[in-house]
C-alpha cells in the first residue's frame, strides 16, 4: 500500500473517531442556540425579596417567560404547559429545571402577588419582578416586547407582550425558543434531554 493509502487511511479514520465524540443533542422545538446572548440579569425574586442574577441558577435548566399576572389566556396557558411538560419528567431530571416568570406589569405585580400566580403551578416557578430600567434592558437583550393599553374608567389597562419562552442550558446559554402551538411532549423530551433525563 502507498504512503498516500495510508495517509488518505488515516485521515479517514480521525475524521470517523471525531464524528463519534458527543452528538449534538436532538431537538424537537426549535434550536436557538448561540442566536441569543447567554441568560443575564439582576431583578428581585417574589418567593422571598432577594435580588438573584442568572449566576443563581447556572447548574441547571432555566425557562424564561415575560408576562404579567392579569393575563386572561397567553400567560396561564403557557404555564400551565410547561408544568404538564414537567410532570411527565422523572423527578429528578423535573428538580433541575427552573421557570422563570418575568413580570412585565411590575406596578401591578407586587412580590407578594407574583408569589402566589406562580405557585399555583408548582415548585418548579419562580416569579422574578424589577425596575422599569431593568425590565427594559433583560426584554431588549432577549428581542422581547411588551406595551400598555390606556386604562378604562376603573384605571384597568390591559398588556400585550411576547408569548414565546426561551430555554437555557446548565451554562446558561441559549438553546430553544418554545412557541404556543409546541406540543407539550415535545417540550418534555428537550427539557428531559437538557437535563439529562
Amino acid at each position: 500500500m502507498t504512503k498516500v493509502k495510508h495517509f488518505v487511511l488515516a485521515a479517514l479514520a480521525a475524521l470517523l473517531l471525531a464524528a463519534c465524540g458527543e452528538p449534538e443533542p436532538q431537538f424537537k422545538l426549535r434550536d436557538i442556540t448561540g442566536l441569543m446572548p447567554e441568560l443575564e440579569f439582576e431583578l428581585t425574586r417574589a418567593e422571598d425579596g432577594e435580588t438573584v442574577t442568572a449566576a443563581d441558577y447556572r447548574g441547571g435548566v432555566t425557562v424564561v417567560f415575560f408576562g404579567f399576572t392579569n393575563c386572561p389566556d397567553i400567560c396561564p396557558t403557557t404555564l400551565a404547559r410547561f408544568a404538564a411538560a414537567l410532570d411527565r419528567l422523572e423527578p429528578e431530571a423535573a428538580d433541575d429545571v427552573r421557570v422563570l416568570f418575568v413580570s412585565v406589569d411590575p406596578q401591578r405585580d407586587t412580590l407578594e402577588r407574583l408569589r402566589g400566580y406562580v405557585n399555583a403551578f408548582g415548585p418548579h416557578f419562580t416569579g422574578l419582578r424589577g425596575p422599569q430600567s431593568e425590565l427594559r434592558e433583560v426584554t431588549k437583550r432577549y428581542r422581547v416586547t411588551y406595551g400598555y393599553g390606556e386604562p378604562d374608567a376603573s384605571g384597568y389597562y390591559d398588556v400585550s407582550h411576547s408569548s414565546a419562552a426561551f430555554v437555557f442550558d446548565r451554562d446558561n446559554e441559549i438553546r430553544l425558543l418554545v412557541r404556543g402551538d409546541d406540543p407539550i411532549a415535545d417540550i418534555a423530551h428537550d427539557l428531559g434531554v437538557l437535563a439529562g433525563g
